[in-house]
């Protein structure tokens, strides 16, 4: 007689990291498509600011996902002090190095800053930005 075979479940083979606060993404109205490869840094800039920036570089599809700091700095862990001090409204900066992107003599903008208010009850920021040589916009995205 055959006996019984437990079945047991596989560990999951990759878990995603976890979704930053504050992401950002450019499409680029000139071409109609995600705006690759252009760097960006985020900067807190109130309260206990300006820190050091957190940096990226736009991925194939335009996305910063996840941010990089210096000596290992993240952003869970710049919100984690935020809210063992004051735990209320902040200022964020993302610039985005639009100069780099179209090349010298090619945009009217060196560098994109957009400036933002982060709430202290936490969620998800993100920041899309629609880039064109002569002008931008942005919105708060979901």
């Amino acid at each position: 007689m055959n006996e019984p075979t437990l079945l047991t479940a596989s560990p999951p083979a990759h878990t995603p990291p976890a979704r930053e606060p504050i992401t950002c993404h450019v499409l680029d109205l000139s071409t109609g498509r995600p705006a690759a490869s252009i760097a960006v840094s985020l900067t807190l800039l109130q309260p206990l600011g300006p820190s050091a920036p957190l940096t990226a570089i736009t991925s194939s599809d335009g996305r910063v996902n996840q941010w990089g700091g210096e000596a290992g700095s993240s952003l869970s862990e710049i919100f984690a002090n935020l809210n063992e001090h004051d735990g209320g409204r902040t200022v964020w900066s993302l610039k985005f190095d639009t100069g780099a992107y179209f090349g010298h003599g090619n945009t009217f903008f060196p560098e994109v800053e957009v400036k933002f208010f982060v709430d202290a009850n936490g969620g998800h920021y993100h920041v899309p930005l629609l880039l064109g040589p002569w002008s931008f916009t942005t919105y708060r995205g979901s």
